[in-house]
């Protein structure tokens, strides 16, 4: 009774009991697919399909196809679905998120809606955080896609332009949400629609959903082209800043993470600079230079946020500790760092395409998750992308032993505690899994272990594939594995090892040719799992594996990530964190109250304390920070709102432009609107027809939409407003349709095309450029009781509306003047994308390349630095 009461005000318990009817009318069809030929249950999908195409609706599918796909996967890959794993990919096609514990088979679950939805023939994506597990599951799981007779793309990084689209044209594609991403951008930067790649956004399941829509979503993706600045300046100001004293001249705020120079402190900069007055607009750019080699100096720290390796400053993931190749700070950040470090600086960055995480997925018609760890942030999911958590139930009960927080008044004192329970712990045999939140920390924690004589794996910023390696062998007997953060590793500790990866490690060692595989690979696996089992029986007697937190994540979820890799599928398991009151979140967050409880109770510092008031002293300090990192992506995504609107709207029409659309009517309107533009600055409403500025509004005309013309201002004196529109209308139109004569219809439909693309792609550059750069002052409205936010949307949409003012003004003057001439030689530019990728980044993209000083090919006459190559 006491039980039926709590599930009644249990939402969760509710929802899951509902979908346990769908359960058991998939059962029930089990036996009837059982019998079934091969060849029977793969014409089943055309069935379906054929159903669909009738307008039968996909939840009426769903039972049948559910079954079926789990009678494939049985028969091809030897797994069946759990009833449980049935509920996640019912949750899944409902565009929801499934919170599933790790080792309860999301890979195998995200089939069943995959196939479902793949059904339609409107494209699914499965979106993971690397390539190695979109590599890995696209192969996998595509046995059972492939044998029921449905198409499977892979997208990562390296493809060219002809499989990626092929990818996209899949029924089902698996990607990275970097990749995805990029595409959507490079797909807005293409000039001709053979270009295209990605079709519409149907539906996605985004893998490890937390890790992509909440860690990552604070970095927007962007694709920049390199600015024509010079580095000199970094070099001088990181010999700068290290002649000013922290608290004297600047201050710095770990909290906030900023920094910012006292009175002192600018005057003291002003006399090693050289200059009278820091703030004054001459010397705004030196200010920017200081501002940024503070923040590297005193904020950036080596071997926590970024690491030099081969002569580069590659930036560290916080969340997984892995090397992000290619991804760079803005705003000359990571040129400061580059200073500071010694090494070469790479030029500044122009952004020529930008878009946030969250509206990018926000775009696809349905969007669902899955996730270990997902319910301490559905306040986020339901407000930014309008998803709600579902805790599926684990397959079996759930029998970790969880063991309180052990706290020590200082680093050291915690890391010899820590290092004495893993050397004990080894000497037993038991598997202990080490969490670290830095590449740093990791490093002390091995050397240590070292010294101790403790034989240990470090994982920090390795290849996904040699992650895979060491996660998948972190159970085995004796084993002591190290690593910066667990999210989306994508393998499961088996407690023993896996046979799998042990045999595969000893046929690649042995060089065996795919014969002699063939022959030995079935006895090495027998091996292994024998060994593995006899390891396993060991490791469950000594209580399975035990998880080590060195130190308490700003996340709660970062946090039962790493637990949630013991325990898995029912296995007897533990884990316990070590801190100290010297860890950053109890430092900067929650660590006075305690520390004056230590005092006053005279502990030493090797003495570990545990209290209630512990747990909830670190737990109110994860949600503070927690609430704080949810506002930070909040304002991240307010101010790229702003922006997605006007995105939105110059994507669209360039959509069209590019689809081949007959631009013949636009270019008519954008010619009226100029004409009237033009007469309402040199012949105004509200003023004298005598005091018009006819001269004026000839040769403004004349630069604009009436070229060498022979007009005079006696054949307009005498003529109304609308008489004089008329007349300047029809001969501007009497041009245009001359021009269209010479050069026949189809080539003077091309060349608009064209010209429209040209200019809006330029256009839009700048006003990306601008809206950052109004971004960045527009915070300072606060001071004047102003609410920056509001003041950027106003801004922006004047900024906007400039902008297609401007667009509409090039497109008539360059369609007016432009000639045709031979194509110059290409030269290749290089695109930068801030990607997160296992490898060097690579120039993505090619354009046409002209002399500075040479005559621009438009036919403007002006040299091709004062027209179309200006700003390059």
């Amino acid at each position: 009774m006491l039980r039926f009461i709590r599930d009644w005000f249990d939402d969760n318990a509710r929802e899951v009991k509902k979908l346990q009817r769908e359960i058991d009318k998939i059962n029930a069809l089990e036996a009837g697919l059982t019998g079934l030929a091969d060849q029977e249950l793969q014409n089943m999908t055309i069935v379906f399909r054929d159903r669909l195409e009738r307008g039968e609706d996909l939840n009426n599918l769903l039972p049948e196809a559910f079954a079926l796909v789990r009678e494939a996967s049985r028969r091809v890959l030897g797994m069946r679905h759990f009833d449980v794993q049935l509920i996640g990919g019912m949750v899944l096609h409902q565009g929801r998120i499934a919170e599933m514990k790790t080792g309860e088979g999301k890979t195998l679950v995200a089939t069943l809606p995959v196939y479902l939805n793949a059904l339609t023939g409107q494209g699914v994506h499965v979106v993971t955080v690397n390539d190695y597990l979109a590599r890995r599951d696209s192969e996998w799981m595509g046995h059972i896609y492939k044998f029921l007779g449905l198409s499977v793309g892979l997208i990562v990084h390296g493809l060219d332009q002809y499989e990626r689209k092929t990818a996209y044209g899949s029924d089902i594609t698996y990607g990275t949400n970097n990749e995805f991403g990029f595409d959507y951008l490079r797909d807005n930067m293409a000039v001709h629609p053979e270009h295209l790649a990605q079709r519409q956004l149907n539906y996605a399941i985004v893998d490890e959903v937390d890790s992509i829509l909440i860690d990552e979503a604070r970095t927007p993706l962007i694709i920049s082209g390199q600015a024509d600045k010079a580095t000199d300046h970094y070099y001088t100001f990181a010999k700068l800043v290290p002649r000013l004293t922290v608290e004297k001249d600047y201050t710095v705020d770990e909290k906030a993470h900023t920094v910012a120079l006292t009175e002192e402190g600018v005057a003291h900069a002003e006399k090693l600079l050289g200059v009278g007055n820091l703030f004054d607009d001459s010397n705004m750019q030196l200010n920017h230079y200081l501002n940024q080699a503070l923040k590297a100096h005193a904020l950036m720290k080596k071997d926590r946020d970024y690491v030099v390796k081969e002569g580069q400053v590659i930036i560290v993931d916080e969340f997984t500790g892995r090397l992000m190749f290619g991804r760079r700070y803005s705003d000359g950040l990571h040129q400061s760092i580059e200073a500071k470090e010694g090494v070469h600086i790479e030029r500044e960055s122009q952004t020529l395409a930008t878009i946030t995480f969250q509206n990018y997925f926000r775009m696809y018609n349905k969007l669902a998750g899955m996730t270990g760890t997902a319910a301490t942030e559905e306040e986020e999911f339901r407000k930014i992308y309008g998803l709600d958590v579902v805790v599926v139930p684990t397959n079996k009960d759930n029998i970790r032993k969880d063991m309180p927080d052990v706290v020590y008044k200082t680093e050291n004192a915690k890391f010899n505690a820590a290092v004495e329970d893993i050397a004990a712990r080894h000497a037993n045999g038991q598997p202990i899994l080490v969490g670290t939140i830095s590449i740093e920390k990791s490093e002390v924690l091995s050397a240590m272990l070292k010294r101790k004589g403790v034989p240990h794996q470090v994982l920090n910023a390795k290849f996904h594939e040699k992650e895979a390696e060491i996660v998948a062998q972190a159970g085995r007997f004796g084993a002591v594995t190290i690593a910066t953060n667990m999210a989306g590793r994508g393998t499961d500790i088996l407690l023993g090892g896996n046979p799998e990866f042990l045999s595969q490690a000893e046929i690649r060692s042995k060089g065996l040719s795919l014969e002699e595989q063939k022959q030995e690979c079935a006895e090495i696996l027998e091996k292994y799992r024998r060994l593995t089992e006899e390891e396993r029986n060991r490791v469950l007697d000594l209580g399975g594996l035990h998880i080590m937190g060195t130190e308490r994540h700003e996340s709660r979820r970062i946090d039962n990530q790493l637990r949630g890799r013991g325990g898995r599928q029912g296995d007897p398991g533990s884990s316990q964190f070590f801190s100290s009151l010297e860890d950053d979140l109890m430092r900067l967050f929650g660590a006075e109250n305690i520390s004056g409880l230590m005092d006053k109770l005279g502990l030493e510092e090797d003495v570990p304390i545990e209290h209630v008031l512990i747990t909830k002293s670190i737990e109110t300090a994860q949600k503070r920070v927690e609430s704080r990192n949810f506002d930070a992506r909040k304002h991240v995504l307010q101010y790229d709102d702003v922006m997605n609107q006007q995105r939105e709207l110059i994507y669209k029409q360039r959509r069209e432009v590019l689809a081949g659309e007959n631009m013949q009517e636009n270019v008519r309107q954008m010619i009226e609107k100029v004409v009237d533009n033009v007469l309402n600055v040199y012949a105004a409403e509200g003023v004298y027809q005598e005091e018009w500025d006819l001269a004026g509004l000839l040769e403004q005309a004349e630069q604009l939409f009436l070229p060498d013309h022979n007009l005079t201002v006696g054949e307009l004196e005498d003529r109304g407003k609308k008489d004089l529109r008329d007349f300047i209308l029809e001969k501007a139109l009497d041009i245009y349709n001359a021009k269209e004569a010479e050069l026949g219809y189809e080539t003077m439909r091309e060349l608009e095309r064209v010209v429209i693309l040209k200019i809006v792609d330029e256009k839009w550059m700048d006003h990306l450029d601008a809206m950052d750069q109004l971004r960045e002052g527009v915070g300072l409205r606060a001071y004047g009781q102003k609410d920056p936010l509001v003041e950027y949307k106003f801004e922006g949409y004047e900024m906007f509306q400039n902008m297609i003012d401007s667009i509409q003004e090039d497109v008539v003057r360059y369609v007016y003047r432009v000639v045709l001439v031979q194509p110059p030689e290409q030269k290749a530019v290089q695109v930068t994308e801030n990607r997160y990728e296992d490898g060097p980044k690579q120039p993505v993209r090619k354009e046409d390349k002209v002399g500075r000083n040479d005559q621009c090919p438009c036919g403007s006459g002006k040299k091709y630095k004062k027209c179309c190559g200006r700003g390059k």
